[in-house]
């Protein structure tokens, strides 16, 4: 178990993530440090995703950007879920417009061995980020991040993003040892991408399943969910985890055993229903990314309308159902952090 990092006793993020009642709803944007940004896309420019990842100076820069233009309540931290796996020497470029792509899929026994601990010599430019954005956020809590296992996994074996994940189920099922052998490494190197960034300073974990919606609750189950548990494990009783998956509402109560404190909920599930179903549990989310391309009155509206569902949690955090999209109007998001401010300060 890593040690915990002090932290701001204000901070109304960190307050809700322990099911505190803080003094108002802290927001946060998936994707809120991107390309929706201008100064993002100033910063950026002629850098490629990976060495953008690998530059200390460049990450605390664009993690701090949308701090600093909306007034979030939490930072997350400037990364990619293949950074690890570049780390550790596979063969990954990430493609704009494609997403991550894999030189040589990993499909058999053999390709085991290709999948290395992590070391976090690895990736001192993460510690190092880190270290720079703790002095800058000041009470600002920093999130880390990872990749679930089987988002990372569907990627190494499909060789890039999939819409069917057919050659992943399709070895789940044929070949179980080698499914469970990738993503039992994959769960370790995870974990340990999450325990640097903790112990160099982050306050708080998300754990991101992009895929997991794909999955039956009877094959997350069996598949997925023992390698997630063991990817947030590494962390448990240090910070608050957030786990997310998208598409999932199925798989609600089984994503809520990994152990995560945090419930992401995807845009698809009222806040209201998602309480019900885990009244234990804080709960993350979930006005729709695309209401944010409306007018300010209907935005306005479903901002106010998630922030009543959110009061039959334990705790709210509020957050979109998934990632900041490209096209989002920064205005509108400065907006949404303003009225969540306005409307629950108490």
């Amino acid at each position: 178990m890593v040690n915990a990092v002090p932290s701001s006793p204000e901070s109304p993020f960190l307050a809700a993530c322990r099911g505190e009642e803080p003094g108002r709803t802290p927001v946060w944007f998936m994707r809120q440090a991107g390309r929706s940004l201008p100064e993002y896309k100033q910063a950026r420019a002629g850098t490629s995703m990976l060495e953008a990842c690998r530059t200390p100076e460049l990450v605390c820069e664009i993690t701090m950007q949308p701090v600093r233009r909306y007034g979030v309540d939490a930072a997350i931290f400037f990364s990619d879920i293949v950074v690890p796996l570049a780390a550790i020497g596979l063969d990954i470029e990430i493609v704009p417009g494609v997403g991550p792509v894999v030189a040589e899929p990993l499909r058999t026994e053999a390709d085991l061995k290709r999948l290395r601990n992590l070391d976090p010599c690895d990736v001192g430019y993460v510690t190092e980020a880190v270290g720079l954005l703790r002095k800058e956020l000041g009470d600002t809590p920093l999130i880390g991040f990872a990749g679930a296992p089987f988002t990372l996994a569907s990627y190494l074996i499909e060789g890039g993003p999939s819409r069917d994940h057919a050659k992943t189920k399709a070895l789940m099922k044929s070949r179980p040892e080698v499914w469970h052998g990738i993503a039992s490494r994959l769960a370790a190197i995870c974990g340990e991408f999450l325990r640097v960034q903790v112990e160099a300073g982050a306050q708080a974990v998300q754990l991101f399943d992009s895929w997991a919606g794909a999955l039956s609750e009877a094959d997350y189950r069996t598949y997925a969910l023992p390698h997630s548990t063991a990817a947030l494990a590494g962390v448990a009783e240090s910070v608050p985890r957030i786990h997310f998956g998208v598409g999932t509402g199925h798989l609600l109560e089984a994503m809520a055993e990994t152990g995560a404190e945090v419930s992401g909920v995807d845009f698809r599930i009222p806040l209201d229903e998602a309480a019900k179903r885990l009244p234990d549990k804080v709960l993350q989310g979930n006005l729709d990314p695309a209401l944010v391309l409306a007018d300010d009155a209907a935005l306005t509206a479903e901002t106010d309308r998630v922030v009543a569902a959110g009061r039959a949690a334990k705790a709210h955090v509020f957050n979109l159902g998934h990632g900041v999209l490209p096209d989002s109007d920064p205005g509108k998001l400065k907006l949404v952090v303003d009225r969540v401010h306005e409307t629950t300060t108490r």
